[in-house]
């Protein structure tokens, strides 16, 4: 090794030498020939150190000892060539080359050979057989050989690997376009089934870290969508006040004898209405999930896509064109299927039919024990008191006992010994109340009656809200698969064909990418580099080399 610059060699060629020998005998792979001269001290070897640095156990380096004839006298390189100076796994192996006057002399290769033997006779007889050129070159081709078929089952798998990357990746790329035409048809017919395939299940790439195409649209359906309707509570923004309220308006100024059936389809239809909501939400969402099975097969199914930016473009519009069209379609009749539900209360439903025998029964049941409970005397009329609502003052009238007495009607929101305002001596409106000055409880406790015409009305609007809610949670899915998801599928393939099939587009749809020629031709040339490499290792398995 160089280490003081000559001539014109440059000033860091130790260095240059050095890196350029440590790159070589860096790689685990590789076999190092450590060569040092005899006469020399073995403990100041360069080569040793080196090999040293990088193959610190010395299983890969096999030491050469040269200039065996050039020692000085009364020495010898027994120890050295025993292997008791060095300790290399490979072994040690003394040879004597042609000396500068021999190769002046032109002393061909062959009679040095015979001299180095008849030296190492006369000098290591003991040694002969196993130093010399010839037998360094045995020992070479055996190591070489023997590493070679070390190193070939993981050096066959990483060139397999590597072949296998770039055929996957040659494919990909496509083969030049000859028929524009029948390629274009070819692409579209198969994202088409693709797409139609992810929504069935059975497309050739399946997820498995969520739930993609028809899985997710069912999902939504019977998971998310029905739990949504399920949290719904039938009588959710409803108080009794409210109940109360609806009742009071539908009866008009005059006082019923039984609940009106209008405050019951009046507020039943309140209910109802709220399913609109998670119905259309219903919808949004398998819309969302058609658009994302468009990016799962541009992404798995057809990677030929990729080769053709143009064409990919223009099909992920047109299908997101046809879903944006069915969108207000299925909203439409989702919205219908809610007011097909409002327009008509169906009170003789037979599931609402039964729930009111049911509900009649109980209220007889009530009453008649009621009735029992009641004492013989003639029972006393309870106080009723005005409450206030949103909608008005209610002051129902009061029984016998409340008009005597003074305290049953609004006489008795006064106190005992005042007069209304206005109906001192001498006023002109004696004997006339001012209701708007008259001090209104904020709530007041309900009457029997009241609450069971409340009550009543509570279990007839949830009754009928189950039934409403069970039919929507049918109708809703089976008309978004018609209207959106069979829609879809059904008419995807002729759409593409009538939007894209067209001969005025062929050669900008299926303009390739600038560097895809450059890059199909770099991965068939390695391709091609790798299966000959595969050959190559073939036939040294089958070579007997000892």
């Amino acid at each position: 090794m160089t280490s003081v610059p000559v001539g014109d060699q440059p000033k860091d060629i130790e260095v240059q030498i050095r890196d350029l020998i440590l790159k070589h005998i860096s790689n685990p792979n590789s076999i190092i020939l450590a060569v040092t001269a005899a006469n020399t001290d073995m403990a100041t070897s360069e080569a040793l150190k080196v090999a040293r640095e990088v193959d610190p156990d010395g299983r890969r380096t096999l030491a050469v000892v040269t200039k065996l004839d050039l020692m000085d006298a009364g020495t010898d390189a027994m120890d050295v060539l025993m292997g008791r100076v060095i300790p290399v796994k490979l072994g040690l192996i003394g040879v004597v080359n042609r000396s500068q006057l021999d190769i002046n002399n032109k002393k061909s290769v062959a009679d040095a050979i015979r001299d180095e033997h008849g030296f190492l006779q006369k000098k290591y007889p003991s040694l002969a057989n196993r130093n010399g050129t010839k037998y360094l070159a045995r020992t070479l081709n055996r190591l070489l050989m023997h590493h070679i078929r070390d190193c070939l089952p993981e050096l066959k798998t990483r060139i397999n690997v590597l072949a296998a990357q770039y055929q996957s990746l040659l494919s990909s790329y496509g083969e030049p376009v000859e028929d524009q035409s029948a390629t274009l048809l070819q692409l579209i017919t198969k994202f088409a089934t693709e797409y139609c395939n992810t929504i069935e299940g059975t497309a050739k790439y399946i997820e498995t870290a969520e739930l993609c195409g028809g899985a997710r649209i069912c999902y939504i359906f019977h998971e998310t969508f029905g739990r949504t309707l399920e949290s719904v509570d039938p009588l959710g923004g409803l108080s009794t006040i409210d109940i109360l309220t609806a009742i009071r308006n539908a009866t008009g100024p005059r006082p019923s004898l039984f609940v009106p059936e209008v405050s019951f389809e009046l507020l039943v239809k309140k209910q109802v209405k709220r399913l609109e909501e998670p119905s259309l939400r219903c919808v949004e969402l398998v819309h969302e999930e058609m658009q994302r099975i468009i990016q799962h097969c541009s992404n798995y199914s057809t990677q030929e896509l990729q080769r053709f930016p143009k064409l990919h473009e223009a099909i992920v519009e047109v299908v997101t064109s046809l879903l944006r069209k069915r969108l207000p379609i299925t909203n439409e009749m989702v919205h219908n299927l809610v007011a097909i539900e409002l327009a008509y209360i169906n009170t003789k439903h037979p599931d609402f039919a039964d729930a009111c025998g049911v509900l009649n029964n109980n209220i007889e049941e009530q009453r008649r024990n009621r009735m029992r409970e009641l004492p013989t005397a003639k029972p006393m009329c309870s106080n009723i008191c005005s409450v206030q609502s949103t909608k008005g003052v209610f002051a129902p009238a009061a029984g016998p006992q409340g008009e005597q007495d003074g305290t049953g009607n609004w006489r008795g929101m006064l106190k005992k010994g005042e007069e209304a305002p206005g109906s001192g001596p001498g006023s002109p409106l004696k004997g006339a109340v001012n209701l708007l000055d008259v001090p209104v409880p904020v709530a007041r406790k309900l009457s029997s009656r009241e609450q069971r015409d409340c009550e009543v009305i509570e279990r007839l609007i949830k009754s009928y809200f189950l039934i409403v809610r069970k039919n929507i949670q049918d109708s809703v899915p089976k008309a978004v698969m018609h209207f959106l998801v069979n829609h879809v599928k059904d008419s995807l393939q002729s759409e593409l064909v009538g939007q894209l099939y067209k001969s005025g587009l062929l050669n900008d749809l299926l303009t390739e990418s600038e560097d895809m020629a450059q890059r199909r031709k770099e991965a068939a040339d390695m391709l091609q580099a790798l299966q000959k490499a595969s050959q190559v290792i073939a036939e040294i398995r089958e070579t007997h080399l000892w």
